[in-house]
């Protein structure tokens, strides 16, 4: 049988972790594994190990050497199948395309294909670990890895072939070019701690070959970057990043939270900009476009509409919205009639929302059409429509700050921040600082990098306006009081039919707003 071994490793001792040739009780041998006609084809190749007590042996024709009661067995596939997707995308100007000739062929007839693929490296883990662990008592995950002798007094050591570290961009095709793959095994103990870390990441794997059966599948790369950051990171900071990711979470759910609840209470559009909303809607529109055509998972789609019904549902909130009965679209259709609301003309946001974008169009055009000149001549894309929405996304994913400005050209000329929404904007500028960590932790490109700390710059220009635009009590606003006259009832003006109500509800919406978050 030993003529019929890859490697046998003799002389182990179970709980001794200075054995081997450098003291840690690591082996590890190199080898070349030649693959048949029929693994070369999607077939399947399997590696098969044992552990077995000194002077005992697997194979069951070696007489009374044989125990299957000291013998531990493990088998596991050593090649993976891989969904490749195929993509019918040229330069649209040369028609020439990076893609093989036989992908664009595959192209044409199929969207993706399953492949055999193979990784270099394996490890054979045995964990050292003498817990008294009882038949029926172990608990899942772990109750499916250990296994007890007949008798029911004793559990087999636990063998573990580990292929977590394997990064998912190291597999390389088998086809009929690669009769012939190297394979470096190594043999490493580990703690039962770390044992249970990989088995629960089992678990998870399990989970998303359930996803993928529905069509879910997890991203290679992201796959990819988790595991970068645990072997690249610094343990402390791997630390401090589990912890704000966490954080990030909260503050995300606060800052929806907070932003529902400011536009739900929003009885006027003064201060605000009411076209940056209209340009939400758009780009939100854009989006849901370019994840359809992506063809992206369901949840990022389910994701994307949300956030567009939201947008939708703004726009009832800063305009009069109806539906003209009497002059339907098409003769079915309602027509739906949207009125700009009289506070935000009279009180001249509409035009300095106006000169905020005209400014802005001066600066976003150019750099709109730059940017198309650029994807068309040097990205190769499925269409003519898929360049269009790819170009819009790339534009809004990279100059999608700008879009902030004109609030804070409002800000500017009205001298005021008051009508802003200071909490949400609070907990989405925290969830800023907390992407700039992950942008030095996680691998991603660099122009995302840049967007989180313009972001920031961004925001710390609303805290400088905040700063420099107090809060003045003495300001008399458009309904002819001020903060002072609030404070001291006696000498508000008497209130005009339909500007106001009871209990100080006549009261500047601005200050409203103030008062409300500083609560």
């Amino acid at each position: 049988m030993d003529e019929n071994l890859y490697w046998k490793l003799e002389g182990l001792q179970f709980g001794k972790w200075d054995l081997g040739p450098t003291g840690d009780s690591i082996y590890e041998k190199s080898m070349q594994v030649e693959l048949s006609d029929r693994v070369q084809n999607n077939g399947s190749i399997y590696i098969h190990s044992f552990v077995v007590k000194a002077g005992k042996s697997p194979n069951p024709s070696d007489g009374k050497k044989f125990s299957k009661k000291y013998t531990v067995y493990k088998k596991q596939r050593l090649n993976k199948f891989k969904k490749k997707m195929y993509k019918q995308t040229t330069n649209l100007l040369t028609g020439e395309t990076e893609q093989s000739v036989e992908d664009q062929m595959k192209a044409k007839t199929i969207q993706s294909e399953i492949v055999s693929h193979w990784h270099p490296n394996l490890t054979i883990n045995l964990v050292y670990d003498y817990t008294p662990w009882v038949p029926g008592q172990i608990p899942p995950p772990l109750d499916e890895f250990v296994e007890f002798t007949p008798s029911l007094q004793q559990y087999k050591p636990i063998l573990w072939l580990n292929d977590y570290w394997n990064l998912q961009r190291e597999y390389m095709p088998i086809n009929s070019t690669t009769p012939l793959v190297n394979l470096t095994l190594t043999f490493q103990p580990i703690s039962m701690f770390k044992w249970q870390m990989y088995s629960a990441q089992t678990m998870k794997n399990r989970f998303n070959m359930l996803a993928g059966m529905m069509g879910e599948e997890e991203d290679d790369g992201d796959q990819d970057s988790v595991k970068e950051a645990f072997l690249e990171t610094n343990l402390y900071l791997l630390i401090l990043t589990f912890v704000i990711s966490i954080v990030h979470s909260i503050f995300e759910f606060l800052a929806f939270k907070n932003d529902i609840q400011f536009w739900n209470n929003r009885k006027t559009t003064e201060g605000l900009s009411v076209r940056s909303v209209f340009f939400n809607v758009f780009q939100n529109v854009i989006i849901v476009l370019y994840v359809l055509d992506q063809e992206t998972n369901t949840m990022v789609r389910i994701s994307c509409c949300i956030g567009l019904c939201i947008e939708l549902w703004k726009i009832t909130k800063i305009t009069d919205v109806s539906f003209d009965f009497d002059n339907p679209v098409l003769g079915i259709v309602p027509r739906i009639k949207i009125e700009e609301k009289k506070e935000y003309e009279n009180s001249g946001t509409k035009e300095y929302d106006r000169m905020a974008f005209k400014y802005l169009g001066i600066l976003c055009f150019p750099l709109a059409f730059g940017y198309c000149i650029y994807s068309v001549i040097y990205n190769e894309h499925k269409s003519w429509y898929s360049f269009l929405l790819s170009s819009c996304y790339g534009f809004l994913l990279t100059f999608g700050f700008i879009m902030m400005t004109p609030q804070l050209f409002i800000n500017y000329k009205m001298k005021s921040v008051a009508h802003l929404p200071w909490r949400m904007m609070t907990y989405k500028a925290l969830n800023t600082f907390i992407d700039d960590i992950f942008a030095f932790v996680i691998k991603m490109p660099t122009m995302y990098r840049l967007g989180c700390f313009r972001d920031d710059i961004v925001f710390f220009i609303f805290l400088y306006q905040r700063y420099i635009y107090k809060e003045d009590p003495t300001r008399i606003n458009e309904y002819g009081f001020s903060a002072d006259m609030v404070n001291n009832k006696s000498d508000v003006p008497p209130l005009q039919n339909g500007e106001g109500g009871q209990d100080g509800e006549g009261a500047s919406p601005a200050l409203q707003q103030q008062e409300g978050e500083a609560e």
